[in-house]
């Protein structure tokens, strides 16, 4: 572990990033190769529950809904099964409901048993709606369909996590489960620190026990938190059942996640969050294992600052993050407060990428549905409040407003640059006599 643990630290930033370019080429290949197909998600009885247009389940990992309890029922959802590093385990990656397809979610829960869920979002972050409420509020009760969903109880073990205790009922059979709700993780970037992602781990462990029914990990749309989140404790299985041999891969282990899950770890920033977790982890394993085995710490030290995660770094609180959620801090039970304020932009040259952050998993038969209230699926979606349940992953620089147009003055974005020359003023041309 301890040479794990140095190589992780002294991982090249530069080096990273070229490496998760090849995990989306290869993720392009492995899709090809092993004909990995959406065709189920692309149908246009389904297109209308996909969040994301472009991010649908493969269909050999899909999962299919068999519980049926109504003429209406299907067998999709955006979700996906992906296997754990130990035998029996499993996760099912999936998207957060819309409003209309949160009895699908409780459908699926119920039909396997579910008794973890993890939700690695808020209900509103940016003013936008990312997740439709599927539990029910403190000490109260909800029906979804034919599933009756009560809360037992709700508390908040640190300013990270909200952990809810939910009774859900059923042909009056009744089964208890629990959700970890994560709120410090911004949508597209990553949390500030590693340690809060460890702990609901260890949380989530400790709620699953031995069980053998899936634990249910979703964001907005089931890939890049969720894949994460499924990576690091995929990673720690890893370290705790089998011996580290030298071909022990992040790569891999990212890739193989993506080959059940589209897309899953989504941006380069979250795959370099992976590496400085993973080291994290280590420590804290080495730290419990004893001081003989981690007095070897002080020698695995490493010049680069940006990749070096020591225990302080992993234990301690960082600087607080510069995002701003509309939900209160203090747990999202409370109702979304849709907020006009808007994240600060990011320098233009970060913008102008030479390749596009996000990978799209496009579906095999592009279908357009007709536009008809809340299912809308539109080119771009606008920076103000909406409540559309679609959002485009990425949008172009001429797409978003507050920007400065390349070449522009720069210190005042409201001064226009001229468009061309103007014709002289009249008094110019008058001949004096």
């Amino acid at each position: 572990m301890e040479l794990l643990l140095s190589s992780l630290s002294g991982l090249d930033p530069d080096a990273l990033e070229l490496e998760y370019g090849a995990v989306r080429s290869q993720s392009m290949l492995m899709k090809r190769d092993l004909g990995l197909t959406t065709e189920a998600g692309a149908l246009k009885e389904n297109i209308k529950k996909n969040r994301y247009k472009d991010i649908l389940p493969y269909d050999q990992t899909r999962v299919v809904l068999s519980l049926l309890t109504s003429d209406l029922d299907t067998d999709y959802i955006n979700a996906s099964f992906v296997e754990g590093a130990t035998a029996g385990k499993r996760y099912i990656a999936s998207q957060a409901p819309l409003s209309s397809t949160v009895t699908d979610l409780w459908r699926m829960i119920w039909q396997h048993d579910v008794k973890v869920i993890v939700m690695a979002c808020r209900e509103v972050e940016m003013g936008k709606k990312k997740c439709e409420c599927y539990w029910a509020q403190l000490h109260q009760a909800t029906t979804f369909g034919p599933f009756t969903v009560s809360s037992q109880g709700e508390t908040h073990p640190n300013e990270d996590v909200v952990v809810r205790a939910l009774t859900v009922t059923y042909q009056q059979l009744s089964r208890s489960l629990t959700q970890y709700q994560f709120l410090s993780w911004p949508d597209h970037d990553i949390p500030y620190e590693a340690a809060g992602v460890l702990d609901l781990l260890e949380r989530v462990r400790a709620s699953q026990r031995s069980r053998t029914s899936p634990v249910l990990i979703h964001c907005s749309a089931g890939c890049g938190r969720t894949g994460v989140i499924c990576a690091l404790d995929y990673i720690y299985d890893l370290l705790v059942t089998k011996p580290i041999t030298t071909d022990f891969s992040i790569m891999k282990i990212v890739l193989e996640l993506r080959r059940q899950r589209p897309s899953a770890v989504q941006t380069k920033d979250q795959y370099r969050f992976i590496f400085s977790s993973v080291a994290c982890l280590i420590e804290r394993l080495l730290e419990s294992s004893g001081p003989q085995i981690y007095s070897n710490r002080s020698e695995l030290k490493t010049q680069d600052k940006q990749t070096t995660v020591t225990p302080a770094s992993c234990n301690k609180r960082s600087l607080p993050p510069s995002h701003h959620y509309d939900n209160d801090p203090a747990g999202a039970s409370a109702a979304p407060v849709y907020s006009h304020v808007r994240p600060r932009n990011k320098p233009l040259s970060l913008q102008l990428s030479a390749t596009p952050i996000y990978d799209l998993a496009s579906p095999t038969n592009h279908l357009s549905p007709r536009s008809n209230g809340e299912h809308h699926v539109a080119a771009a979606e606008p920076l103000s409040p909406t409540n559309d349940d679609y959002e485009e992953f990425s949008s172009s620089v001429t797409d978003t407003p507050g920007l400065c147009p390349p070449g522009g003055i720069g210190f005042n974005c409201r001064i226009q640059k001229p468009k061309g020359p103007r014709d002289p003023p009249a008094e110019w041309s008058r001949l004096e006599r």
